[in-house]
């Protein structure tokens, strides 16, 4: 199930499904120690001697953000129940706490005792081994801890604060807690260990007609007194009051970028003001810029997302660069520069302290003898996105402080790291991630990656590297021409794989990630070679069904949903049609052309979940979302895109529009 709602504040993330389960909550790191780990912390509902679940699925439900804001709304009907729900969640921007309010209104005409049950499903520190919870009565709050992490829940309405409680231990046989609250009533044990949950209960008295507002919370810090510090502050100002504060704060983040979002559709507006604040989300305040963190794709692989991928980070960073957000992508290239290998690469993803991911990339080469397992592709896109980072911030003293700790390492390893035959760079993983060989976008990274090094080495007054560096970055790009270009289908090859005589041999698969080879500043998008490429990708990889989009590859195995390659190459990706739009963009001369890019953007709109989240894949068939939800990737193109957008309608001549 694809994460609708997503909250967070560089400290904290927490998603919620469409049922207002919360089912990840990450501290004190975006993205590493999930204290839910993809379970359910659920809301029940009990009226007059009956009991729901809100993952019910008889509810009739909704659930949305408020526009422009990381808060957001959900409301619920029950046939059984004679109440209505409301529930409005927020993580406040300043500190580690979930704020939620539960609206509450009576639908009949009698008065109702109405009783809200909170399941606190949690698995600190990633799993169920060792955790204590405990009913602390002079604080009126539930505590679940382990080690450093500790979480404070509690809350309150008119009448009065947590009614009752249950802790239960939750293996060998038993259920845990939640099947206690069935009936109404907790058993009010107050304490247990090992693995372990709990439950809470509210009373709230309704009159005729009448609502009421039951508020609670949960803190999340590394000591009793750090989360008894942070209820105190909200018993002090109130939950309504931090809420509001959150509300405007994100409004603001969202004007202090200077994007001219009037000069947009309200829908397509309020679309990119979404990504913008979602992508936010999945960035540590460390600088660590999360792939995903949508814990269901566990089920596929028994690993996750939720990692720093150098490629990922980059093309976020230049989106967000795009976008003003200059600070948050300075803080990434001082995760890279504390990443960086001591050779002057990048390995496969990192965990968002900085520590290594894991890896399916074997150091074992597959005819003998040892390899790099790396994707070098990242490595060139860090510096890339670097130095249009500096071309939009112009910031010259952050950008001089990398020279000689992140630039010049990873530009010396990019040169050294090629065939000194064909001057193309050995062999790496491709930015999928699937096969080992010599790529057209990884190729098209590096020679940009190069370029880059260059131009910073000549602002810095050093000429022999920016000679140096220059003139590796020319022989990459003829070797392109040379190499990676095929006359006969006249377009670029997906790349070429080398045999164990170190002959290359070809490999057609039409890819979208052949985008590169213009997007990265190697070749002009009207270059005759790009044109016949992309025009390739946009006829070629279209799935001609009612659900349209570009696929990412032809025959591409990744959830696949059809056998009909000729009609589904792939499931359309939201990057890779997103990417087709780019081009489009760039070829822009009149307001046709702006269109055909412009239909492409609404594609990807229409495939957002109804709350505005982007998913990585969408169904051939059915337009349903696919692998995880939100993908940051996904978010930032469609930044990126709408951005180039604005920019191209600027640069066209009014008798164009």
């Amino acid at each position: 199930m694809p994460r609708e709602i997503v909250l967070g504040n560089g400290g904290m993330l927490l998603n919620f499904d469409a049922s207002a389960s919360l089912r990840d909550l990450y501290f004190p790191f975006v993205g590493m120690e999930n204290h839910v780990v993809g379970r359910k912390c659920r809301l029940g509902i009990w009226v007059e001697g009956c009991f729901r679940w809100l993952d019910d699925d008889q509810w009739i439900k909704s659930i949305s953000y408020r526009p422009g804001t990381l808060v957001s709304d959900f409301h619920g009907l029950h046939p059984d129940l004679p109440v209505e729900v409301g529930i409005c969640d927020a993580v406040y921007h300043r500190r580690n706490i979930l704020l939620r309010t539960i609206k509450l209104k009576n639908r009949t005409k009698r008065p109702l005792e109405v009783r809200v049950f909170a399941h606190n499903n949690f698995y600190l520190g990633g799993n169920d081994i060792g955790d204590t919870a405990s009913y602390h009565p002079g604080l009126g709050a539930m505590i679940h801890f382990k080690r450093e992490h500790y979480l404070l829940i509690s809350g309150s309405s008119l009448d009065g604060g947590i009614w009752q409680y249950h802790v239960q231990k939750r293996f060998g046989g038993e259920e845990g807690s939640s099947r206690d609250a069935e009936d109404g009533l907790l058993s009010g044990n107050p304490v247990d260990q090992g693995s372990v949950d709990s439950t809470i209960s509210f009373r709230v008295n309704l009159d005729t007609g009448a609502g009421e507002d039951l508020t609670m919370w949960i803190c999340a810090g590394e000591s009793l007194d750090e989360v008894t510090e942070m209820s105190d502050l909200i018993l002090e100002r109130g939950v309504s009051r931090l809420t509001r504060e959150t509300e405007r704060y994100w409004h603001h983040w969202l004007y202090a970028t200077g994007i001219p979002f009037e000069e947009l559709s309200e829908e397509l507006a309020e679309a990119l003001k979404r990504s913008l604040l979602v992508t936010r989300t999945q960035i540590d305040n460390g600088g660590a810029i999360l792939a995903a963190n949508d814990t269901d794709i566990l089920e596929t692989n028994r690993d996750h997302y939720s990692y720093v991928w150098p490629r990922d980070g980059a093309l976020v960073a230049y989106a967000l660069d795009l976008a003003g957000c200059h600070d948050i992508t300075a803080a990434y290239f001082r995760f890279s520069e504390r990443t960086l290998e001591p050779g002057g690469y990048f390995l496969h993803k990192y965990l968002p302290n900085g520590m290594v991911g894991s890896t399916w990339h074997p150091i074992l080469a597959d005819h003998g003898g040892t390899q790099l397992p790396i994707q070098e592709d990242e490595t060139g896109l860090v510096l890339w996105a670097l130095w249009q980072h500096y071309l939009v911030a112009g910031d010259f003293e952050f950008v001089a402080d990398l020279y000689e700790t992140l630039i010049a390492p990873a530009a010396e390893f990019m040169v050294s790291y090629r065939n000194p035959q064909s001057g193309l760079p050995l062999d790496s993983f491709d930015l999928w991630e699937e096969r080992r060989g010599v790529f057209s976008f990884t190729t098209a990274a590096v020679c940009a990656g190069l370029e880059a090094a260059a131009s910073f080495a000549a602002i810095f007054g050093d000429d022999a590297f920016s000679s140096r560096w220059r003139q590796a970055a020319g022989e990459v790009r003829a070797a392109m021409v040379r190499y990676l270009f095929d006359e006969g289908r006249g377009r670029f090859l997906r790349g070429l794989f080398t045999s164990p005589n170190g002959e290359y041999l070809p490999d057609y698969t039409l890819d979208a990630s052949l985008y590169g080879i213009y997007r990265f500043g190697v070749f002009p998008p009207g270059d005759r070679r790009v044109e016949q490429t992309m025009r390739a990708v946009a006829e070629g990889l279209w799935v001609q069904t009612d659900v349209g989009g570009i696929g990412r590859y032809t025959n591409d195995y990744y959830f696949k949903r059809s056998d009909d390659i000729e009609r589904v190459p792939g499931n359309p990706w939201i990057i890779c049609t997103l990417w087709v739009a780019d081009w489009y963009l760039e070829q822009a001369e009149n307001k046709a052309d702006l269109e055909k890019a412009l239909r492409l953007i609404e594609w990807a709109k229409c495939h957002q979940l109804p709350t505005g989240v982007f998913s990585e894949q969408i169904h051939p068939y059915t337009g349903e979302p696919l692998s995880v939800a939100p993908l940051t990737w996904s978010h930032a193109t469609f930044i990126q895109v709408v951005l180039h957008y604005l920019q191209k309608r600027k640069t066209l001549p009014e008798a164009c529009l």
